[in-house]
């Protein structure tokens, strides 16, 4: 039996002949023997213990149909590296099985270490400790060089956003003794991308007119990667109005009242000046939300340059047809007279909002 506590490394296990060897615990169990998708040609399953890319490198390539680390990926300081090692080492449809603990989670075992009191103020220096100084530019350097790199918070939406990014898709997840396990099966290589939203200013890469990509400033509203999981969270849970995605987990409770408030928009007024967007307009759209919309709207939509303020204000649709309608129906509109339309609009859209108190969920 494997150790998930201490961490004790098992070299490999060829499945269907050493089944028994490959056991954790019996909830643990359950969640691996459901995850683990054997191919005849390769049954190997290798058990780590690391957080460092060094040792996944030591791994030969396409050696293995699974990886499983013992090791918390709050403990790895490279996460994404990492992360990119362990997809270089699989084939594709590999799956790697992980654990975290999330930051709610975190802040539990953290409560049922200590009495109430004193589990309070534990709770409030990790907080200063841990999400505070990294933040800060004269205590960053400290930080790490104090931690290492480990013992980090992640939240649930900024680690399935990590192994997205990776490349991997989220087969499955469960909590476990006060710790999130994931398999992540291999879909493609690594993105590589050097712009994750990690700071509180985000570029977001939108569809604009024509169909070329701009860039949209924004104030960051949700958990760091957490925009690699719009296609996932779609696929999972889909949309009631054809806008906003159901059960969506990746939004800050501070950045809910940015929503709310408009705040979170402000940077795109530097859009509108550069000529990116207009006053009024359809949403600019991400690739993969674009590509969820009916074909012949996605040709209507292009003709005309995205906007601040959407028709989704002035017509308040309730489900998906009844949004493209609404999204259709301006650009008809706008076709045959853009200052009229766009000014009925802007005026119709302030009234719902600050009389009616319409928001876009």
């Amino acid at each position: 039996m494997v150790d998930v506590q201490t961490g004790v490394q098992f070299e490999e296990v060829r499945v269907r002949q050493k089944r028994s060897q490959l056991s954790f615990g019996e909830k643990l169990d359950a969640f691996v023997w459901r995850n683990l998708h054997i191919q005849p040609d390769n049954e190997i399953v290798k058990v780590l213990a690391t957080t460092t890319p060094l040792n996944i490198e030591l791994i030969q390539d396409d050696s293995c149909a699974c990886i499983i680390n013992l090791k918390r990926l709050n403990d790895v300081r490279s996460i994404t590296k990492f992360l990119q090692s362990v997809n270089g080492k699989l084939p594709r449809n590999g799956y790697y099985i992980t654990r975290v603990e999330t930051k709610n989670q975190r802040v539990q075992n953290m409560m049922k270490r200590f009495p109430w009191p004193i589990g309070w103020l534990v709770c409030f220096a990790d907080f200063m400790f841990h999400r505070v100084m990294p933040k800060i530019p004269f205590t960053r350097k400290a930080y790490y060089w104090a931690t290492k790199g480990q013992n980090r918070v992640l939240t649930f939406s900024e680690t399935l956003g990590r192994l997205v990014s990776c490349g991997f898709g989220i087969a499955d997840h469960k909590e476990i003794d006060g710790y999130t396990w994931i398999a992540a099966r291999k879909e493609q290589a690594p993105r590589y991308d050097d712009t994750p939203t990690y700071g509180m200013l985000v570029k977001l890469r939108r569809v604009g007119m024509d169909g070329k990509l701009i860039n949209v400033y924004k104030l960051r509203t949700m958990h760091p990667y957490s925009e690699y999981l719009q296609e996932y969270l779609f696929n999972q849970n889909g949309t009631s109005n054809g806008d906003k995605i159901n059960g969506d987990f990746r939004v800050t409770s501070w950045g809910k009242i940015f929503r709310r408030l408009w705040i979170d928009e402000i940077p795109m007024i530097y859009n509108l000046i550069k000529g990116d967007l207009k006053l009024v307009g359809v949403r600019p759209l991400s690739n993969h939300k674009f590509g969820t919309y009916p074909e012949w709207l996605q040709k209507k939509r292009i003709d005309t340059k995205p906007g601040l303020v959407p028709p989704f204000y002035v017509d308040c649709p309730k489900t998906p047809e009844e949004f493209f309608e609404s999204e259709s129906n301006y650009i008809d509109a706008y076709k045959r007279n853009p200052i009229r339309t766009d000014t009925i609009y802007f005026f119709k859209a302030m009234h719902n909002i600050l009389w009616n108190r319409v928001r876009s969920a």
